[in-house]
C-alpha cells in the first residue's frame, strides 16, 4: 500500500529536494511548513539559501497542476501542499504552535485511514507523534553507517621478507586488493611486530603500495605518531586535492591541516592564500547575532584556530606570534571566514580548510566543495561524535557524508585519528565523557 509522508519544515531545510526522495508514494507540505519557510527565504545563511530553493521547486510543480489536489512528479509520487485542517489531535496540543499544526496535518491523514508518516528531523516533535498513536521517522536519505566508514590507514601481517623488500623497492604489490586508492597500511611482520613499514596505496594503480616521502616538518613541527605523519603525506600532495579528517579533540587534525597549509600558501607559495572556515553558530544562527565587529565576531568561534596558529607562529621564532598572524592577513595571505561568507564565491587556486563540518549538513557540505575552483585543495576536519546542530546526528551530518561517498577517488584522501596527543586528562576526558 502507497504511503503519505508528511514533511516538517527542517527536512526540507536539510535538504532541499528532499519531497522528490519518497519513490512513488504522496508526499504533503502542511501549509505551516511554507509560512515558515517564508521567514527564512531572505536569510544569508545555508538556511534561507535552502527555504529560496524549495520555493523554486515548488513553483516549477506548481505550473504543472494545482498542489492543492496534488500534483505528479518524475519519480511516480504525488506532491501536495495541504492548508492547516480542524482540529483533530487531543485538546492537549495547543495549534498556536507550529510543530502542532505540522502533527495535526499528519493525524488528519492518519485518522483518513491512510498509511500516513510523518518525517522530522525533530526528536521531540517524533515523540509527540508516538504519544497519539502516529508514525513519524526521521528523514534517512543521505544517512551513512559510521561503524562501515573506512579508518584511511589499515594493519596487514605479512613476511618479514616482504617488509624488507619494501624497503629496498619503494614499491611493492599490495597485499589487498580492496584497497583504496591514497589509503595507508602498516606492513607488519609475522612474528616480530616490531618490524613494520607504512605505506600507500598508489591512486594511479591500487594494486601497488609505496612508501611514503621523507618525514616532512612543514614550519617546524613534526607529526608525531603515525597518524599525523600519514595525514602530513596527504595535506602535502598537491595532486590530493579533497582531505577529510576525523577525530577527537587533541588529534592533531587542526594542527595537522593547519600547519600543512601555511607551508604551501605562504612558505611555497603553490595557492594563493590559506582559507579556514568553519560554521559560525553551529544552531544555525548567522554571524550577525552575535555582538562585535566581524573580526571580533570570528575570533569568538574560531578560538581553536587561533590557538593552533598562534603555536605554529611561535615555532618560528621570528617575531611575535600576533604580529607575524597580522603580517599575514594583512597581505591575503591567510584568511579567517565562516561558512556562510564562502558561499556563492568562486575560489580557484587555495588551500581551503572547512573545520567542524560535523556541523554542516550533507547539502552544505556539497555546496562548499563545489566552490572549489581550479588549482584549489580542500580539507575537511571534524569530530562526528561532538555535534551542535540539533537537526545532525552522527550518521546525517555533511563529514561523514563525503567520507562515505568519496571513498575510491584518485583525487581523494581520508584519514580517521584515534590517537590523543593533549595532556593525560584531555585523553581521559575524550575517552571516557
Amino acid at each position: 500500500m502507497k504511503k503519505v509522508y508528511i514533511l516538517d519544515t527542517n527536512v526540507l531545510i536539510h535538504d532541499p529536494l528532499s519531497f522528490s526522495k519518497f519513490e512513488d508514494n504522496t508526499v504533503v507540505i502542511p501549509i505551516s511548513v511554507i509560512e515558515e519557510l517564508d521567514t527564512f527565504k531572505n536569510a544569508a545563511d545555508e538556511r534561507g539559501k535552502s527555504a529560496r530553493v524549495v520555493s523554486r521547486k515548488l513553483d516549477e510543480h506548481r505550473s504543472k497542476g494545482k498542489l492543492n489536489s496534488g500534483v505528479k512528479m518524475e519519480n511516480g509520487g504525488t506532491l501536495i501542499v495541504d492548508l492547516d485542517h480542524v482540529q483533530v489531535l487531543p485538546k492537549e496540543f495547543k495549534l498556536l504552535e507550529m510543530d502542532n499544526r505540522i502533527l495535526n496535518t499528519a493525524y488528519w491523514y492518519e485518522q483518513k485511514k491512510h498509511s500516513a508518516i510523518l518525517v522530522t528531523k525533530d526528536i521531540n516533535l517524533r515523540l509527540k507523534a508516538e504519544a497519539v498513536g502516529l508514525s513519524a521517522e526521521d528523514y534517512e536519505a543521505g544517512k551513512v553507517n559510521v561503524d562501515e566508514l573506512y579508518p584511511g590507514l589499515v594493519s596487514i601481517e605479512t613476511t618479514g621478507a616482504d617488509v624488507d623488500k619494501f624497503y629496498k623497492d619503494h614499491v611493492i604489490d599490495s597485499p589487498d586488493k580492496d584497497l583504496s586508492p591514497n589509503e595507508f597500511v602498516v606492513l607488519r611482520a609475522k612474528g616480530d611486530p616490531k618490524k613494520s613499514a607504512i605505506g600507500r596505496v598508489d591512486p594511479a594503480d591500487n594494486t601497488k603500495l609505496r612508501t611514503l616521502n621523507p618525514e616532512p616538518s612543514p614550519w617546524g613541527i613534526r607529526p608525531i605518531n603515525k597518524e599525523q605523519r600519514c595525514a602530513m603525506e596527504l595535506l602535502l600532495d598537491d595532486s590530493v586535492k579533497l582531505v577529510t579528517m576525523l577525530g577527537a579533540a587533541g588529534t592533531g587534525k587542526t594542527l595537522m591541516s593547519l600547519v600543512c597549509g601555511l607551508q604551501k600558501a605562504v612558505e611555497e607559495n603553490v595557492y594563493r592564500k590559506l582559507i579556514i572556515c568553519r560554521p559560525i553558530v553551529p544552531v544555525g544562527k548567522d554571524i550577525g547575532f552575535i555582538p562585535g565587529t566581524k573580526e571580533e565576531k570570528l575570533s569568538t568561534w574560531m578560538g581553536a584556530i587561533y590557538d593552533n596558529l598562534e603555536f605554529i607562529m611561535d615555532k618560528r621564532h621570528q617575531e611575535s606570534a600576533i604580529e607575524k598572524f597580522e603580517y599575514l592577513l594583512q597581505n591575503e595571505k591567510i584568511e579567517i571566514a565562516s561558512v556562510t561568507h564562502i558561499r556563492g564565491r568562486s575560489l580557484p587556486k587555495q588551500y581551503m580548510i572547512v573545520d567542524d563540518a560535523q556541523n554542516l549538513t550533507p547539502h552544505e557540505i556539497k555546496t562548499i566543495l563545489s566552490r572549489a575552483g581550479d588549482g584549489t585543495k580542500v580539507v575537511v576536519t571534524g569530530d562526528p561524535y561532538q555535534i551542535d546542530n540539533p537537526y545532525l546526528d552522527v550518521a546525517s551530518n555533511g563529514l561523514t557524508y563525503i567520507v562515505d561517498r568519496m571513498r575510491g577517488q584518485k583525487l581523494y584522501g581520508h584519514l580517521t585519528f584515534t590517537k590523543t596527543e593533549r595532556s593525560q586528562l584531555a585523553a581521559l576526558v575524550a575517552e571516557l565523557l
